[in-house]
C-alpha cells in the first residue's frame, strides 16, 4: 500500500471522529494529515499502534468515508521512525523585516480581515499579505469560484473572480492597526492598488501609518474591472517604474511589486520595478484562464447568470510555471541580490524548498488554504524543519538559491547519454499501463507477455520516461546513466 495515496482518501475532517474516539489519546487524523502534505517521517510522533492494538481499530469504525474507512493502522505501521526536531531554524530576513520562518499568507480572502490573519498567526504564520487595498470598493460576482479536477482529486487548478478588497478603506486600515498591535512580531504586508499617482502615493502613506511592515503593489490581478489596474499595469513596464516610484514617494517600509504571469518575459517589468524603487519582487499571481464548459446545458461552469469571463486560475496546476518565472528573475544578472517572493501552487513544505532553493526568501499560500485550511502550517513547519535536519543544514538562508545551477539552456543538455527504465517485475501488476502509453505516445519499446507482464526492447527505447510516469503503482525506476548507442 502506498501510503500517500492512502492518506490522500482521507476527508480531512473539520473535527475527526478517528481522534475523537481514540483510548489513548492519540491523534490518527493529524497522523494522516502528516503523510497527505508529504511529511511522513514526522507522522509517527501523532500514533503508536503498537500501544493501543487492544482497541481493535476503533479509528477506522469511526472513519467518516462514504466508500471505505482510511486503512489507519496500516498506514500507522508502515511510517518510518519519526525523526522529528526543532533544531534548524527557519529564521530570516526578508528585505530587513525578521520572519519567524517563511511562510505567509499572500493576498486574497484568505487574509481578508482582522480574525482570519489572527486565526493564522495564532497557528504558525510569520505573516499575512493583506487583501488588497485600495479607494474602490469593488462588486462582487456569485458565484465567483470554479475548480479543475482530474481522477478524483477535489481540485488541481481553481479559477476566481475575486476583485480588490470589498470592506472599506478605513475599516482595513483599522484592521492593519490591530493586527500590529495585537501581533507585533509577526510580519503585516499590506497589498495595495491605486488608479492614480496620488492613490498610490496615498495608499502607500495610509499603511505605512497603520503598521504595515512592507507593502506589496498589486501589479497583476487579472480580474480588475477598469483601465490601468492589476495586470493591465503589469504588462507595462513603464507604468510598473512609474507607480513604484509614486509608492515610495509615501512609504518609509519595504516595497515589493508582485508581477503578472500573462506575459512572456518577466524580467522586464521587474527590472522596471526595481528601477522605480522597489526593494523585492513577488511572483506569480494568477494566470489568466476560462475553466470549461457544461456541455449539457450549454454553459459555462459555475456561470454567473449563464456567463463566465476570463478571471484568475491558481492552485497545484501552476506551480511549474511560477517555479519557471521565478527561476528567469533569479538568474537574471540585472535582478541578482534582488528579494524574491514565491507564490503559486504551494500546498506542502516540499513545494515551498522548491520555491527557495530557486531564490526565494518567503512564500506565499492561498489556495492550499482554501482547500485545507490554516493548519498546514504545522506540516509546513515541521516538514521542511526535518528536510534541513536530514541535510545538515542549520539556516533556512543557506537553502536560498542553491538550485540555480541545476537550470541551464535546453541546448547546453547532455544529449550524449541516455538512461533506461528499469522494471521491478515482483510488485508490477500486469495493468498494462506502460505498454499503452509507449505504443501510442512513446516509441513502441514495450510489448506484454502471456502473464501480463511487460516486456522490454531496449533497442526501440530512448529513454523518455513516459512508461514510468504513468505507472500507478511506481513500479518502473531509472538505470545508470549510459552512453547512447550510435
Amino acid at each position: 500500500m502506498n501510503i500517500r495515496d492512502e492518506s490522500a482518501r482521507c476527508l480531512l475532517c473539520a473535527n475527526a471522529k478517528c481522534t475523537n474516539v481514540c483510548p489513548q489519546q492519540f491523534d490518527p487524523a493529524r497522523m494522516i494529515r502528516a503523510v497527505r502534505f508529504d511529511n511522513a517521517e514526522c507522522a509517527a510522533k501523532y500514533i503508536n499502534c503498537n500501544i493501543c492494538a487492544e482497541c481493535d481499530g476503533k479509528c477506522e469504525s469511526a472513519c467518516m468515508h462514504p466508500d471505505f474507512p482510511i486503512r489507519i493502522r496500516k498506514i500507522a505501521e508502515a511510517l518510518p521512525d519519526c525523526e522529528y526536531t526543532d533544531e534548524p531554524s527557519l529564521e530570516i530576513d526578508f528585505m530587513g523585516v525578521k520572519c519567524e520562518n517563511p511562510f505567509f499568507l499572500s493576498s486574497s480572502i484568505v487574509a481578508g480581515n482582522y480574525e482570519m490573519c489572527a486565526n493564522a498567526f495564532r497557528m504558525g504564520w510569520a505573516g499575512a499579505v493583506f487583501k488588497t487595498i485600495g479607494f474602490i470598493k469593488p462588486d462582487e460576482t456569485s458565484p465567483r469560484f470554479d475548480a479543475v479536477r482530474k481522477e478524483g482529486t477535489p481540485f488541481v487548478g481553481f479559477k476566481n473572480l475575486e476583485q480588490i478588497s470589498d470592506h472599506s478603506l478605513e475599516e482595513n486600515l483599522s484592521d492593519l492597526r490591530r493586527l500590529k498591535t495585537d501581533f507585533p512580531n509577526k510580519v503585516i504586508v499590506a497589498s495595495i492598488m491605486g488608479e492614480t499617482d496620488d492613490e498610490w502615493t496615498s495608499l502607500a502613506k495610509l499603511v505605512t501609518d497603520a503598521g504595515a511592515d512592507i507593502i506589496e503593489c498589486n501589479f497583476s490581478c487579472p480580474q480588475m474591472v477598469g483601465e490601468g489596474l492589476g495586470s493591465d499595469v503589469g504588462q507595462n513596464p513603464e507604468l510598473v517604474r512609474h507607480y513604484t516610484e509614486c509608492v515610495k514617494k509615501g512609504a518609509s517600509i519595504p516595497v515589493i511589486a508582485k508581477m503578472t504571469p500573462n506575459i512572456g518575459n518577466m524580467e522586464v517589468p521587474a527590472i522596471a520595478a526595481v528601477n522605480g524603487g522597489a526593494d523585492g519582487i513577488a511572483a506569480i499571481n494568477t494566470i489568466k484562464c476560462i475553466t470549461g464548459f457544461d456541455l449539457e446545458n450549454m454553459e459555462p461552469h459555475n456561470a454567473v447568470s449563464e456567463k463566465t469571463s476570463v478571471s484568475g486560475y491558481s492552485g497545484k496546476a501552476v506551480k511549474p510555471i511560477a517555479l519557471r518565472f521565478i527561476c528567469d528573475m533569479a538568474k537574471c544578472d540585472k535582478l541578482k541580490g534582488v528579494p524574491l517572493s514565491g507564490i503559486g501552487g504551494i500546498e506542502t513544505w516540499h513545494d515551498a524548498a522548491e520555491f527557495i532553493v530557486l531564490g526565494c526568501e518567503n512564500v506565499q499560500v492561498t489556495t492550499a488554504v482554501m482547500q485545507y485550511g490554516y493548519r498546514i502550517i504545522d506540516d509546513l513547519i515541521s516538514g521542511l524543519k526535518a528536510y534541513m535536519k536530514r541535510k545538515g543544514i542549520s539556516r533556512l538562508e543557506d537553502l536560498v538559491g542553491i538550485g540555480l545551477n541545476s537550470v541551464t539552456e535546453p541546448d547546453k543538455l547532455d544529449r550524449t547519454t541516455v538512461t533506461y527504465p528499469v522494471f521491478d517485475k515482483k510488485r508490477c501488476i500486469g495493468c498494462g499501463r506502460c505498454y499503452l502509453s509507449c505504443r501510442d505516445g512513446g516509441h513502441q519499446a514495450i510489448s506484454i507477455s502471456d502473464d501480463g507482464k511487460p516486456v522490454f526492447e531496449v533497442a526501440k527505447c530512448v529513454g523518455c520516461h513516459l512508461c514510468s510516469l504513468v505507472c500507478p503503482i511506481g513500479t518502473i525506476g531509472k538505470s545508470k546513466r549510459v552512453k547512447k548507442k550510435t
